[in-house]
């Protein structure tokens, strides 16, 4: 049975479309150069996570940020996702990190993306997630600007090698940080006064399953909503392991992978799911509320 509390608070599944060698953490032994000749096994892992999604408690929607290179290569992939029920969004075309780009770059990088996302669908893309959560305040207005409407980037959190930052973002998970724009955080918990990640990622494959979901349940109380992340390669233990690795490397990337499918099905069953695009539709002033462009 699925339980939600009393509140009403809810929760957000979203999944970053990216292969297994497009990750940052492999970047020092898998060039750019190099992605043309590796094996794609995102294709069925996406398959994977639309069966294991269809079969939990009648179907669960959820928001799907899809690479453009691996659109690009797959467009078959994102019309099921779509087909499905699934909200569509963007997670860039090249997977390059924020601090890494001109705003000229990153302008053209996302358009590619949105543009081929939309011609593949039919249907407008309202989201945005920057690779590694590389978030930078410049990018916010090009976003809105593009014609996003939100972006989920933000994790406030522990400092980190690669997390952007938003100076100025309000504490609540979901904020207008421009006018018509909104920012959704991923969700974290404060322990001992530091901000730990608890929307995915290392911690929900390494953590007992008990305690991440405890720690969920807990964001929820607080009135805010809980939203969670996950990449089709984590739920792919058999997935190429290259040499090479740093040691911090190759934990983050490879850590608990054998559990995280069995996981993720008991989460995924344990809370009820929007889209982000719903989610950020409850934030909206009546007036302007609702779904346009919405899968």
């Amino acid at each position: 049975m699925k339980r939600t509390p009393s509140n009403g608070a809810q929760a957000v599944l979203s999944i970053d479309v990216e292969d297994w060698f497009q990750v940052e953490n492999l970047k020092v032994v898998i060039d750019r150069e190099s992605w043309g000749r590796q094996s794609l096994r995102v294709e069925t892992n996406v398959d994977r996570l639309l069966d294991l999604l269809a079969t939990s408690g009648g179907g669960v929607r959820s928001t799907w940020f899809v690479l453009g290179w691996v659109a690009e290569r797959c467009p078959d992939v994102v019309r099921r996702i779509a087909d499905a029920g699934h909200e569509i969004a963007s997670h860039g075309y090249d997977h390059d990190l924020l601090d890494r780009l001109s705003p000229d770059a990153f302008r053209d990088d996302v358009e590619r993306s949105k543009r081929l996302l939309e011609e593949i669908t039919g249907s407008a893309v309202r989201g945005y997630r920057a690779p590694s959560f590389s978030i930078t305040d410049w990018a916010l207005p090009i976003l809105r600007g593009l014609g996003f409407q939100y972006d989920s980037s933000l994790f406030r959190t522990v400092a980190h090698d690669r997390y952007g930052r938003l100076p100025g973002m309000p504490p609540q998970a979901v904020a207008e940080v421009l006018p018509g724009f909104f920012e959704v955080a991923i969700s974290s918990m404060t322990v001992a006064s530091a901000s730990i990640p608890w929307g995915g990622g290392g911690y929900f494959r390494l953590l007992p399953y008990p305690l991440f979901r405890a720690g969920a349940r807990k964001i929820q109380r607080s009135g805010d909503p809980y939203v969670f992340y996950i990449h089709p390669w984590e739920i792919d233990p058999d997935q190429p392991r290259p040499g090479g690795l740093p040691r911090i490397s190759r934990f983050r990337h490879y850590v608990g992978l054998g559990r995280c499918e069995g996981r993720l099905e008991r989460l995924v069953a344990d809370f009820e799911w929007v889209t982000m695009g719903e989610l950020v539709d409850r934030f909206r002033p009546a007036a302007g509320n609702g779904s346009e462009g919405g899968n």
